[in-house]
């Protein structure tokens, strides 16, 4: 006989991601005997139950002390099992860093995205949901500024397909839109010191010594050729061995 608990599981495994505003992942989000139970199940066939605030889905991922025993079988421990080569690991974190950090400010600063930043009466709103705080970017802006170092229009447009099929992003047009599972398979805590400080440091137009008084700020519209390189290699590396390793391990 089937109950809540065995259906929320199996729908998240049948469909990798479910809407927040779905009846059971409400429950799932506020009922803490539910969750409890639907925790329970869940570490039993090693896996946990993914979400934050800020993202508008949730779904699963496995144990991180289950990780080595399913994807570190082999000589070479894969970093995903997307099939993401080097070049579209650097795409993803690139796209990540453009559409979920400045994403993130406006929810934390509780402003939609075409909400006036000066609106002093911002902060008493409730946050708002990812849909109306993401902003997409321009495709074409994307070749113009990482075309050459992330593998040319070609290189691109199959990562960008493949990305689009996992759930990463969404295309319309001509933006690249944020997908149900870019704020959710990426460790924020993780990345965010890397990417601000490291990898794509000079976009921001600064440096912070401390991670404690680091602060998420809107990227401009270009970026230098020293950032491109170094997102295409610094950050894929990275990335590689710290993101998707740890978040991305997604039952399919």
């Amino acid at each position: 006989m089937s109950d809540d608990t065995q259906i929320l599981i199996a729908r998240l495994l049948t469909h990798q991601t479910l809407p927040r505003e779905d009846k059971l992942v409400k429950r799932a989000l506020s009922d803490e005997l539910y969750r409890a139970e639907v925790d329970k199940r869940l570490a039993d066939c090693g896996m946990k139950f993914l979400d934050n605030v800020y993202a508008d889905h949730v779904t699963l991922a496995l144990l991180r002390d289950v990780e080595p025993r399913i994807f570190g079988a082999r000589d070479v421990w894969q970093n995903n099992n997307f099939g993401l080569t080097r070049d579209g690991v650097a795409l993803l974190v690139v796209l990540w860093a453009l559409i979920i950090l400045p994403k993130r400010e406006r929810q934390e600063a509780h402003q939609a995205a075409e909400q006036d930043q000066n609106d002093m009466f911002g902060k008493e709103k409730p946050m708002p949901r990812a849909e109306d705080a993401s902003m997409g970017i321009s495709y074409r802006a994307l070749l113009t500024d990482f075309g050459d170092k992330l593998g040319k229009k070609m290189r691109i447009d199959m990562n960008l397909a493949l990305l689009s099929k996992i759930g990463f992003i969404e295309r319309r047009n001509d933006q690249i839109l944020e997908g149900p599972l870019l704020d959710l398979l990426l460790d924020t805590s993780a990345l965010k010191e890397r990417v601000i400080n490291g990898a794509l440091a000079d976009i921001f137009k600064r440096k912070v010594p401390d991670v404690a008084d680091a602060e998420i700020l809107p990227f401009p519209g270009t970026v230098s050729e020293q950032v491109i390189d170094q997102a295409s290699g610094q950050a894929a590396e990275q990335a590689a061995e710290q993101t998707t390793e740890q978040e991305s391990h997604v039952s399919h």
